[in-house]
């Protein structure tokens, strides 16, 4: 009993300490919601008109950037759906042969009624040992929350919590939401800030009267520092939200970023991109009313994702015309569709209406789907060709 009672404490404790980094946050949020409403707008600017324009503006950005930021924490993870886990037979299976190939053969025979094209760099089907699944394409599995995750981007200590295929959106408005709320802070603190820092350097006779604008020394205080805090968030924000901008045009994970998913072609960094507008739709949806609100429209149900068509097509896998998913044979010889009807609709939308705008890198990615398109081959379809 006792080292099941140890490890109890020891989980209770790193779930606390996890929510450290969001008490952080929370306590400096509201500390310049208290710096910015009570000790700027309403003890030191004076002019009605201005205060009533800088306490709307202000609350608009305080509000979306709140709600964001609480759909980023508190939406669970997706994990993958129980046609990816193992069945009972099959983990029987597992443990009894060795680990290599025979293992491999196991899991080519499961994965042939699913939608699942990645690879490991050297080949192998993506399993899981801690969740006993074989991974869809674009989950990983994360140590902090001892799950897989569906297109897992990272784990963010801030947000205490996955960033991943369902609350991605959440997480780029947090960073856009944060990144306009520290600007519009910075901007309208602005003028007290200098102020307060020009009267701070002049001689004592001259003091009073670069000082008498503000109130008393508590409203300096919070003034000089809500603009130093605003203005050093900005910077990292700026960074950051400009990096997962970038990410969401490539149609690249933070995880992807750092190694190219596998096919069986081998890496392709470009894999799931299938152009800007399309990638930008797959995460923030088709309803443009929903772009810029908290909640959840992303295309798709994060275990299947349309591909572009890659080289070195299976020759044991037929090929399928871009205007349909590829058929499945379940056991009993029916088809099995997979993935489920919302999936289809809405990622068959992403791939064939408009066109697909797909950035190249250079001239050999120019000549490579210009080959595949001489081949007979469209420049996109809805999932690669990789199969086992």
């Amino acid at each position: 009993m006792a080292p099941s009672g140890s490890r109890s404490i020891k989980r209770s404790c790193k779930r606390v300490l996890h929510w450290i980094p969001v008490l952080f946050i929370s306590l400096i949020v509201a500390w310049s919601y208290y710096a910015y409403v009570v000790q700027l707008c309403i003890a030191s600017i004076e002019n009605v008109g201005e205060k009533i324009v800088y306490l709307l503006a202000y609350h608009f950005f305080f509000i979306m950037f709140v709600w964001a930021y609480w759909q980023t924490i508190y939406t669970k993870p997706m994990h993958p759906l129980k046609e990816f886990h193992l069945s009972y037979s099959d983990k029987e299976l597992l443990e009894r042969v060795d680990r290599g190939e025979s293992q491999q053969e196991i899991l080519r025979r499961i994965v042939k009624d699913l939608p699942v094209y990645t690879r490991t760099m050297s080949g192998a089907i993506r399993f899981c040992d801690r969740c006993i699944l074989v991974k869809p394409d674009r989950c990983h599995h994360c140590s902090v929350c001892d799950k897989c995750i569906l297109k897992m981007d990272h784990h963010c200590p801030w947000v205490n919590n996955c960033v991943g295929f369902s609350n991605y959106k959440f997480f780029m408005l947090f960073l856009a939401y944060s990144l306009l709320y520290c600007l519009f802070i910075t901007a309208t603190d602005l003028q007290y800030f200098i102020k307060f820092w020009m009267a701070g350097g002049k001689i004592h006779d001259r003091l009073n009267e670069y000082l008498s604008g503000l109130p008393d020394t508590q409203a300096k205080f919070h003034i000089m520092f809500l603009f130093f805090a605003a203005s050093m968030f900005s910077v990292s924000l700026a960074a950051l939200f400009a990096y997962h901008c970038w990410l969401v045009c490539k149609n690249r994970s933070t995880l992807e970023a750092v190694r190219a998913p596998a096919f069986c072609h081998g890496p392709d960094k470009n894999g799931f991109s299938l152009g800007i507008s399309k990638n930008f739709r797959q995460v923030f949806g088709d309803e443009k009313k929903f772009w810029p609100v908290p909640v959840f429209s992303s295309l798709g149900d994060g275990c299947a994702f349309p591909t572009c068509l890659v080289n070195n097509q299976d020759p044991e896998q037929p090929s399928t015309p871009p205007s349909q998913s590829p058929p499945n044979k379940s056991s009993g010889g029916e088809a099995h569709q997979f993935p489920a009807k919302p999936l289809r609709e809405s990622q068959s939308r992403l791939v064939h209406s408009g066109e697909s705008f797909r950035e190249s890198d250079g001239p050999e990615d120019r000549e490579r789907t210009g080959e595949r398109t001489a081949a007979g081959y469209p420049p996109t379809g809805l999932y690669g060709a990789c199969r086992t």
